[in-house]
């Protein structure tokens, strides 16, 4: 499938293609939502859901064409459905959380529908190991996807996949301190480079010496940002990517580099919830809440 974009999709997953399907139709939007909302639920059988549910259509067509009333077929189809719970719940087995094995095979059926099926053996482990680390087994009956991150990376093949107990960026540390024990980590929304002026606003600088006390006043306003971070004891520095400057300098990155604090920039703003979530801390928007 190829997007007004350009990017091109191949799969036979039922709710990637039909996503990518622009209908207009109430009822083909209605099967839309149908593969969407199954592949949110179970995962799997979102091709099914339609076929079915087509099949369905067809026929209170035909019963709509032999005269019969809307809300009756409205209500039949109901209880269909009710009856076809209670059969659907006698054959159910019971699965627990905490038996691997048997949740093991059903990833592997699962996956066996999909393109990377000749794979199954290695992304199936990969899966069942990624959930119950997110979950606790003895407690939870669903599974937050949120919880888990997927990262993807140019070149490699599938069998370079791996599960990362962990935080992995896209991003790399932007400064030569690469690497930190017992890291600190602060995350900042605010950005450590000097201040610009508003659109309407202009610095006129006439001659040398008001160039050099600019100078100066914007090394001394970045010198005290970074002390105050280094006072809390932060080694590891998150900061969110900003629209309108530099979100750290290279006057900034020196003075960060100095203090021995490593520093990753240009986080992305709808990455914030997740790292917070994974790594227990809260975003801070102002140097005056950067506290230990």
């Amino acid at each position: 499938i190829q997007a007004s974009g350009g990017d091109v999709t191949i799969t036979n997953d039922g709710a990637t293609i039909l996503k990518q399907m622009q209908v207009l139709h109430p009822a083909a939007k209605m099967l839309v939502e149908l593969s969407k909302a199954q592949d949110v639920e179970a995962g799997d059988g979102t091709t099914s859901v339609v076929v079915i549910a087509g099949s369905f259509l067809n026929a209170a067509q035909n019963l709509l064409n032999k005269g019969i009333h809307p809300t009756t077929i409205s209500e039949s189809f109901q209880r269909c459905a009710s009856k076809a719970v209670d059969i659907l719940e006698g054959m159910s087995s019971p699965l627990q959380l905490s038996d691997r094995e048997s949740l093991l095979k059903s990833a592997t059926t699962s996956l066996n529908s999909k393109v990377v099926s000749q794979y199954s053996n290695i992304l199936s482990p990969l899966c069942v190991d990624a959930v119950l680390k997110v979950i606790n087994p003895a407690d939870d009956s669903n599974v937050d996807l949120r919880d888990i991150r997927l990262v993807q990376k140019l070149g490699g093949t599938v069998e370079d996949t791996e599960l990362v107990e962990g935080l992995v960026l896209n991003q790399s540390a932007a400064g030569n301190t690469k690497r930190v024990e017992k890291a600190k980590i602060g995350l900042i929304q605010f950005c450590i480079s000097p201040p610009k002026t508003d659109m309407d606003n202009q610095v006129i600088v006439s001659d040398y010496t008001q160039m050099d006390r600019v100078l100066r006043e914007e090394r001394q306003y970045i010198l005290n940002i970074v002390k105050q971070i280094k006072k809390v004891g932060c080694n590891v520095l998150l900061i969110q990517k900003s629209i309108l400057r530099d979100a750290v300098s290279d006057l900034a990155l020196h003075f960060l580099d100095k203090m021995k604090i490593a520093v990753v920039k240009d986080i992305e703003r709808e990455e914030i919830e997740f790292i917070c979530k994974t790594l227990g801390c809260k975003p801070i928007a102002s140097l005056d809440h950067f506290t230990a």
